[in-house]
């Protein structure tokens, strides 16, 4: 067959030139996309999030897919305990399937608990506008919302939040009602339903990995198949119920056991489109080595500190705060470094609907002379080192 013409009209410098100016974009893969999840601006991540949002703020947006959050538990278990509930919430929201493993309580009474969503008009207040007097200029009253002598310090944002939403809000004074939790896929793992108590971790990984490749969130499943996100909550790891001495003894007899789980663990979520959060009594850890490879073993790690039974429970200090919040570990997902926010001076507080975490903010130390004034006492006297009005007080080194 012939040639058109005006490809045999044309020289070789034109053909040449054509092929020199050809160019075909490269285009990135398509990332998966599964409700309840986004990429993350830093590292291209899948992250979900913890149903905190001032816990993903401090996790760098959120949890990464695949990886394992530590939460070392306070004395009572009870924010702790908490903080499992909003993650597990929040897969029901999303509709993101559950696995819960305990060995003291059962996974239906955590389920039971979980906390209610609420509308966003609700969860975010606008603040409400002051009437503006009459008479008044503006500047006057800028300047009498804030005493004088903290006039010029700049202000501080003592709420975590990020600009962008992610996740929902939940009102922790009710509970999720019926037909929303039972309408989310969740698998449980009692361990008193386990004969073998002595190999409960390895009953519990192989569960798990069974649940992982029968519902098709490991990668090897075909991209065909519906994709989704398996939220694993696992309570109190490590505790004497799981038929653990890691509480009992300064020097444990199976000390390798949880280690050994850990690793395997946090392997299997590698490999698969699921994300955990381990609790963990570490008050009870005697022994601070073996706590430090747990900490290492887990992608993510904070600490709780309640305040309660405490003498910083009645401290007029710490009296808008419920207990300090320390983040031992976070990840560095695909990158050498990270722009993460401050970690430091943080604590957490439970207001009558939601659980908060916020900078710590001390009431301001007055100077002495400011509080000399409010007693009521003069300024200036014995002010010099070694002089006085009368000459009679002598000064004792």
């Amino acid at each position: 067959m012939a040639a058109p013409v005006n490809s045999v009209c044309k020289t070789s410098a034109d053909r040449l030139q054509v092929n020199c100016t050809s160019f075909q974009k490269k285009t990135r893969s398509k990332l998966i996309s599964i409700p309840g999840t986004r990429p993350s601006v830093q590292n291209g991540q899948l992250l979900v999030s913890t149903g905190v949002t001032s816990l993903d703020y401090l996790l760098g947006g959120g949890l990464a897919v695949g990886t394992v959050l530590l939460i070392e538990e306070d004395r009572f278990d009870s924010y702790s305990r908490m903080i499992l509930k909003y993650f597990l919430a929040e897969g029901v929201v999303c509709r993101h399937e559950l696995f819960v493993a305990t060995a003291q309580d059962n996974p239906d009474e955590i389920l039971q608990e979980l906390p209610a969503p609420i509308l966003d008009d609700v969860a975010v207040p606008k603040p409400v506008e002051q009437p503006r007097l009459t008479g008044e200029p503006q500047d006057i009253l800028d300047a009498m919302k804030i005493a004088w002598r903290y006039q010029n310090l700049p202000k501080v944002q003592s709420a975590l939040a990020s600009s962008s939403r992610f996740g929902h809000y939940y009102d922790v004074s009710k509970t999720m009602e019926v037909e929303i939790r039972q309408a989310a896929k969740c698998h449980r793992f009692y361990l008193p339903d386990h004969i073998t108590p002595s190999s409960s971790y390895s009953a519990l990984l192989k569960s798990l990995q069974e649940v992982i490749h029968r519902e098709g969130f490991d990668l090897a499943t075909p991209m065909s198949k519906s994709r989704n996100i398996l939220r694993v909550g696992l309570h109190s790891l490590g505790s004497a119920l799981w038929g653990d001495d890691l509480c009992c003894h300064d020097k444990p007899r199976h000390s390798h056991a949880l280690t050994t789980f850990l690793y395997g663990l946090r392997a299997l979520l590698r490999s698969s489109l699921s994300v955990a959060v381990v609790t963990l009594p570490s008050h009870l850890i005697q022994d601070r080595a073996l706590m430090g490879n747990i900490t290492r073993l887990c992608d993510n790690a904070i600490a709780l500190e309640s305040f309660k039974g405490s003498e910083r429970e009645t401290n007029p200090l710490y009296k808008d705060y419920h207990g300090l919040l320390y983040v031992r570990q976070v990840p560095h997902l695909n990158c050498l470094a990270r722009q993460l926010p401050d970690h430091k001076d943080l604590a957490f507080k439970l207001k009558r609907k939601q659980f908060t975490i916020e900078r710590l903010h001390l009431p301001p130390d007055l100077s002495e002379t400011v509080s000399r004034v409010s007693r009521g006492e003069p300024v200036g006297v014995a002010s010099a080192c070694g002089s006085s009005a009368s000459g009679t007080k002598n000064l004792d080194f």
